[in-house]
């Protein structure tokens, strides 16, 4: 079995990656920060290292010369995904052995899996069966990002008398409406973790309807959606008059300026694009409008 080990100190993105690997067959090993993560390089010598740069204790690039110097570990192959994506700094890397780098916020699970098979293709017979299995979850990914995205339960959180926003167990609701199932999950993730109701829509309609029905403190809005856009699930919202008041977060690839200012035209409360923030520091936005609201 294929030992992959991912160091990465933002636990949500850590987890999904990790469970993703982990259906496929993989053996997946998480280290939060880079201390953690050279003694396990030594304890499990994993075939492959996902390896953020930016972490507690010991940082990537201390990672990566450690790994440069040590016979034993330098033939490991290393992929960079971090928010650190300065030419001076990919190009660092590289001199240090990774084999490739991935920005965290721009990119999508195919392509860490396409970049994760073509590494592993430099190493021993042993590990081809890997290989298989990344095509297979690389092909899953590509048919269903090709179509409409598939409608799975939605995590419905329970309505207050008052219909102001709490949730499940008197939590704080926050609608995600996202059709990107790995980029939903990473939010929703750290949603749950700070403590949200985090519920779920994969397209327009549905996000409109259960903005109605569960009346949520905040909604995060993705624009490009199967079916209705968001623009048309902004617009239908603030002409509502039991969800008008609804502050709606725009989060969005697009990021024209004629975008921008139609969404803040349409009462938008902030507009992020997606490529630019994490997941925490997309929750830390929400908490901003809820302290406004």
């Amino acid at each position: 079995m294929v030992k992959v080990l991912i160091m990465e100190d933002e636990e949500a993105l850590a987890d999904v990656l990790a469970n993703k690997l982990t259906k496929e067959g993989y053996e997946v090993s998480i280290a939060l920060d880079g201390e953690d993560g050279l003694k396990k390089l030594r304890e499990i010598h994993p075939d492959i290292l996902l390896l953020d740069i930016i972490m507690p204790k010991v940082g990537g690039f201390e990672v990566l010369e450690t790994m440069h110097a040590d016979s034993e570990l330098n033939q490991i192959p290393v992929i960079i995904v971090s928010n650190s994506g300065q030419p001076v700094e990919i190009e660092r890397a590289k001199s240090l052995g990774a084999k490739d780098y991935l920005i965290k916020a721009d990119f999508d699970p195919e392509e860490v899996l396409d970049k994760m098979r073509k590494a592993l293709s430099n190493i021993s017979e042993s590990v081809s069966d890997s290989d298989k299995a990344a095509e297979e979850l690389g092909e899953t990914i590509k048919e269903s990002e090709g179509q409409e995205s598939p409608k799975k339960p939605v995590a419905k959180g329970k309505e207050s008398s008052s219909g102001t926003g709490s949730g499940t167990a008197g939590k704080i609701a926050i609608l995600v409406v996202e059709d990107d199932q790995f980029l939903r999950d990473l939010i929703v993730r750290k949603l749950e973790e700070e403590g949200f109701d985090a519920i779920q829509a994969v397209d327009g309609e549905e996000g409109l309807r259960l903005s109605k029905e569960k009346k949520p403190a905040i909604i995060l809005l993705d624009l490009i959606l199967p079916g209705m856009d968001g623009f048309d699930v902004l617009k239908s919202i603030k002409s509502e008059k039991s969800i008008s008041s609804i502050p709606v977060i725009i989060l969005s690839n697009l990021g024209q300026k004629d975008d921008i200012d139609q969404g803040i035209k349409l009462g938008a409360s902030d507009y992020l694009i997606k490529a630019h923030f994490t997941p925490g520091e997309i929750v830390a936005r929400v908490k901003e409008v809820l302290k406004k609201k």
